[in-house]
C-alpha cells in the first residue's frame, strides 16, 4: 500500500472542498444539496467506502467544520466590534447559525470525510 504524499492529500481535500469527486476531480457527485450520488457521475467510483457506520465520520467532520466556522466568526465579530460587541445579536444569531450551518455543510463534510479516508486508506487498483 502506497500512502499518498502531501500534494496528493492536498489535491484530495481541494477537490472535496469544491464539491468534486476526490478520486477524479470531476462529477457530478450530488443529486441535490441533501442527497449524494452513490458513485461519481464521471469515474463511477463509490462516494462511500462501504463500512456499516461510515457515515459517522462524515457526521464528525460536519460537526467539526460547523464549530470551527462558528468559532472563527465569533472571534472575528468580537475583535472587529470591540468594545461595543452586539451581544443581543450574538445571543440570537449564534443558535440560529449553529442550527442551519450543519445542513449547509452536509455535502462538503461527506466529501471531506472521503478525502480524509482516502488519504489514510488509498484505494487499491484491482
Amino acid at each position: 500500500m502506497v500512502v499518498p504524499g502531501a500534494r496528493q492529500v492536498a489535491r484530495l481535500f481541494g477537490r472535496a472542498l469544491t464539491l468534486h469527486c476526490p478520486h477524479c476531480g470531476k462529477g457530478p457527485v450530488r443529486e441535490s444539496w441533501f442527497r449524494m450520488r452513490h458513485a461519481c457521475g464521471n469515474c463511477g467510483r463509490p462516494l462511500e467506502r462501504g463500512e456499516p457506520d461510515y457515515f459517522l465520520g462524515a457526521m464528525l467532520f460536519n460537526l467539526v467544520l460547523s464549530e470551527l466556522l462558528f468559532a472563527g466568526i465569533f472571534v472575528a465579530v468580537l475583535v472587529l466590534m470591540w468594545p461595543t460587541v452586539p451581544w443581543d445579536g450574538i445571543s440570537v444569531g449564534a443558535p440560529v447559525g449553529m442550527a442551519i450551518v450543519p445542513f449547509l455543510l452536509y455535502p462538503v463534510s461527506k466529501l471531506v470525510w472521503l478525502a480524509f479516508d482516502l488519504s489514510f486508506r488509498p484505494e487499491r487498483d484491482a
